[in-house]
């Protein structure tokens, strides 16, 4: 589950914040248990224990299904990410370029793959050369299972501008017929040719639905993904806040007309798992790949 410091993230902190409910969060990760049996293990009323079973199902944090006769509570997540608003450096001017998803400018992909726009999927699912269809623009979220696809942002820097910083953001997941939230893959990002690092991801998420995933897309397919930055800067590279790699700008070619953005599945890689790349209108964050030069 992904959340961030919003109102719209509000119930899940609240459903959080008792010591109670996180011992229900415990048993039930171990024990399918109905309500009856949750409060003999807690010693609380029958009445306390559903009280907290709404709150933890009112935030998204786990469902009821029926077991015989029984009604049992069940965890729908095993992971929460914390987004918090991204620093600003106010001394730094900026070039922002958001590139919707299906404006690659080159590619090779396995099966499992396909594009999605807002209304439908592009083109016939599992089937690569669809993918240099030419509505493959309108899409809006990819996916692959092996390979890569790369894309090229415009480089407005003037020959005064002096790069401090780049910053790339991106939400990506894994990629699993269907979805499996229990799917790591190692997707390794290159810019400019150079490879910043490789992030694992640890699955293909359809938990609960994408807070900006269409409706006609169905609830068992991957619904969103974990919104990753990527910064170099003159003394190495971040993600998301923590030490990445030695690459720095001076690895970079900044002086290029365009700066080109790698995302790949390499062969060596030690977890397999796809990618899938969200755009805007799908996911959890109404973004395409955003690119921001900080310059001085």
């Amino acid at each position: 589950m992904e959340v961030d410091i919003s109102k719209e993230s509000l119930e899940v902190y609240k459903a959080l914040a008792s010591s109670t409910r996180l011992q229900i969060i415990q048993l039930i990760s171990e024990h399918q248990l109905s309500a009856s049996e949750i409060a003999q293990h807690l010693n609380l009323s029958n009445s306390i224990t559903l009280m907290h079973l709404n709150k933890l199902a009112d935030a998204g944090l786990i469902q009821f299904k029926r077991h015989g006769h029984k009604k049992i509570s069940v965890l729908k997540v095993d992971q929460i990410n914390v987004h918090f608003p991204n620093l600003i450096y106010p001394q730094f001017q900026t070039y922002v370029t958001e590139v919707p998803v299906g404006h690659y400018t080159n590619y090779s992909v396995t099966p499992s793959c396909g594009l999605a726009g807002a209304t439908n999927y592009i083109g016939k699912v599992d089937t690569p050369a669809y993918f240099m269809d030419p509505n493959r623009m309108n899409a809006h979220m990819i996916w692959w299972t092996d390979g890569f696809v790369e894309y090229h942002f415009p480089n407005y820097l003037k020959p005064d501008d002096q790069l401090e910083m780049l910053d790339l953001s991106v939400e990506l997941g894994s990629e699993f017929p269907f979805s499996n939230n229990v799917w790591p893959s190692d997707i390794t990002t290159s810019i400019n040719n150079v490879e910043i690092g490789t992030w694992t991801s640890t699955g293909d998420f359809s938990d609960i639905r994408g807070k900006f995933t269409p409706k006609w897309v169905p609830d068992n397919v991957n619904q969103y993904g974990v919104l990753k930055t990527f910064r170099i800067t003159n003394h190495g590279s971040y993600l998301d806040g923590q030490p990445f790699s030695e690459i720095c700008l001076s690895d970079l070619n900044a002086t290029s007309p365009t700066v080109s953005v790698r995302f790949a599945i390499k062969e060596n890689a030690n977890h397999k798992g796809g990618c899938t790349i969200f755009g805007r209108g799908f996911g959890n964050y109404d973004q395409d790949i955003q690119m921001k030069l900080f310059y001085s």
